[in-house]
């Protein structure tokens, strides 16, 4: 039983290590989104869900699955389902001032601005309140559904803390009502193999996004976790490898 590594051909070429960590444990195939061919099961690294839906309609099990990167994808619809759920948000279509500007389908911090005077809203953004803890936010990772580790970002230069972007990374023990918050989100998706983050207010976790193709880069540098072993062999389990 072989399967097939979807990811664009920029994000191949920046995530190397996981593409090897990937092929070393998995009978995978490294293509790209433009490909499209039969498989035993897909693993979509791209954050485009029609890729996933495409698979899925031909009965094939796809990681994560296309409902998944829907919600992940778009931070309103996100936001919006969070919310419905019960799960705290910082308020959205924010209009004061200052504010954090998102484009819709951003993820690692890109295309992320905190606005300090008015300015027209733009269609494809989110805005949002800060948070009253700036440069410092929260990753937890799950594998099939189970808590496997959480990282603290911090940034000392700027209001986002993601790592590429230079902010530090420390292991985080997470309380047991953090945990409780945690496994609800888990519980209200579909997932495989997620990161959820978290911004800090008023001392207390609120949501901040879900990551579809959630990197490794802090696992590996912070912790002795192979992480992609435990998603390899989650995937091995599923599929009866």
């Amino acid at each position: 039983m072989s399967g097939i590594l979807i990811y664009t051909e920029e994000e191949a070429r920046r995530n190397t290590f996981a593409v090897e960590k990937f092929k070393q444990y998995l009978d995978v195939k490294l293509v790209d989104e433009g490909y499209r061919d039969n498989a035993d099961f897909v693993i979509n690294r791209t954050n485009d869900y029609r890729i996933g839906e495409y698979y899925e309609n031909k009965g094939v099990r796809v990681f994560n699955p296309s409902n998944l990167s829907k919600i992940a994808n778009n931070k309103q619809t996100c936001y919006e389902f969070m919310q419905k759920n019960g799960i705290p948000i910082m308020p959205i279509n924010y209009t004061d001032i200052p504010a954090v500007k998102k484009i819709i389908d951003g993820h690692g911090g890109q295309d992320v601005s905190l606005i300090t005077e008015p300015e027209p809203f733009e269609k494809n953004y989110v805005y949002q309140m800060p948070c009253d803890t700036l440069g410092k936010d929260l990753r937890v990772w799950a594998v099939g559904g189970k808590i496997i580790t959480a990282i603290l970002r911090e940034s000392n230069s700027d209001f986002r803390s993601n790592f590429c972007l230079g902010g530090s990374a420390t292991v985080y023990p997470l309380s047991d009502d953090e945990k409780k918050l945690v496994k609800k989100i888990i519980s209200l998706v579909d997932s495989d193999y997620i990161g959820i983050d978290f911004l800090f207010h008023r001392g207390e976790l609120v949501f901040n996004e879900i990551e579809d193709t959630v990197g490794a880069r802090m696992v590996y540098a912070k912790t002795n976790i192979d992480i992609l072993k435990i998603y390899c062999d989650y995937i091995k389990r599923k599929m009866n490898i």
